[in-house]
């Protein structure tokens, strides 16, 4: 399968800068974090009404591990340099708007992880609105995901 163009100059500056570096072998391979996604997203909707604030993370980790699941099958990974930022600069450059709401899901999730005022906690309707974001990024990932080539 032929290399992805749309956004490869911005994937080749993160890989100058090592916010990504190069994957070889069986770890160039996305199909295994997509179903830890699947796995991780089942595990965020059980907590909704529970634990508002760990369904909303763990339906951010869910949405990055698909979209690490897109790079992993380019043989990508982001390094702890470029972190989840670069995930979310690699996949918008490559992809397109279609995965925005990650954007808004990692920042909100940063508040969560570190809150700078006390009881600023997520509700169940933004735990459950995360869980849907997160549903509709997994869909788009694994639609994509057998359309990419290595990098």
């Amino acid at each position: 399968m032929a290399r992805w163009k749309r956004g490869e100059s911005e994937i080749e500056a993160l890989i100058s800068s090592g916010e990504l570096q190069s994957l070889i072998g069986a770890a160039a391979n996305g199909e295994r974090l997509m179903e830890k996604a699947g796995v991780t997203l089942q595990t965020a909707r059980s907590a909704i009404t529970t634990d508002p604030d760990s369904a909303f993370v763990l339906a951010y980790d869910a949405s990055r591990q698909a979209l690490t699941a897109l790079l992993a099958h380019q043989g990508l990974r982001p390094t702890t340099r470029g972190g989840h930022y670069a995930v979310e600069r690699a996949v918008r450059a490559q992809f397109g708007p279609g995965f925005r709401q990650f954007g808004a899901l990692r920042r909100r999730r940063n508040e969560l992880e570190y809150p700078e005022r006390p009881g600023d906690d997520a509700t169940t309707d933004e735990a459950s609105e995360a869980v849907h974001n997160a549903d509709a990024i997994l869909r788009a990932a694994e639609g994509l995901l057998n359309q990419l080539g290595l990098f």
